[in-house]
């Protein structure tokens, strides 16, 4: 990868089953684990406190994870940020899903299999129970999840560790075509749709 960086002496460590764009940043004190995604413009800087990113998870594009000293940040197994969230000394369990835009905090803890909503700010220390849904600035429990709502999350997951196996099988830097090819086909729909929605 081309954007990956040691800093007093602390190189990023990368899993070989791993998805990482070449776009990505990774800044010293990083661990990235097996079958993770990593999307272009994410931002990961181990350069004051650990980051590590479990089995599974996946870290969108623009997303920032950072700390301070001594805060070890993590992302659990199954994690899943989605784009321009900010994950700052912070710990997101397991089958977590941070929503678009949504900041948490540090010492913050979200607990497995909960829903952090688009644009929600969870602040410094709010520890979040399992199966929760929390939104808003600042983030509030709304509610418990379903199991209905946990198995979208987990759906929409395991598309993500699909996407870094059909990456790492396949994209590759090109120049684009200057014409619509004839035919030109479209992506399979996927058993991922909107939650409430059924194919």
């Amino acid at each position: 990868m081309d954007s990956c960086y040691e800093i007093d002496g602390m190189i990023p460590v990368v899993d070989p089953t791993a998805f990482v764009h070449s776009n990505a940043i990774l800044i010293g004190d990083v661990i990235i684990g097996p079958g993770c995604y990593i999307g272009p413009a994410a931002s990961l800087r181990g350069d004051f406190g650990r980051i590590v990113v479990q089995e599974g998870a996946n870290v969108q594009d623009t997303c920032v994870v950072h700390g301070f000293p001594g805060v070890e940040t993590v992302i659990g197994p199954d994690g899943h940020i989605g784009h321009g969230a900010v994950i700052h000394g912070a710990q997101i369990g397991r089958n977590v899903l941070v929503g678009m835009n949504a900041v948490v905090m540090d010492r913050a803890e979200i607990g497995e299999s909960s829903i952090i909503g688009a644009a929600a700010f969870v602040p410094e220390g709010k520890k979040i129970p399992a199966r929760s849904l929390a939104v808003g600035t600042p983030a509030r429990i709304l509610r418990e999840l379903t199991d209905q709502e946990i198995d979208w999350k987990s759906r929409g997951t395991a598309e993500y560790q699909q996407l870094t196996r059909r990456s790492m099988a396949s994209m590759k830097k090109v120049q684009p075509l200057t014409e619509i090819e004839a035919n030109r086909p479209c992506y399979e729909d996927s058993s991922y749709q909107t939650l409430g929605q059924t194919k």
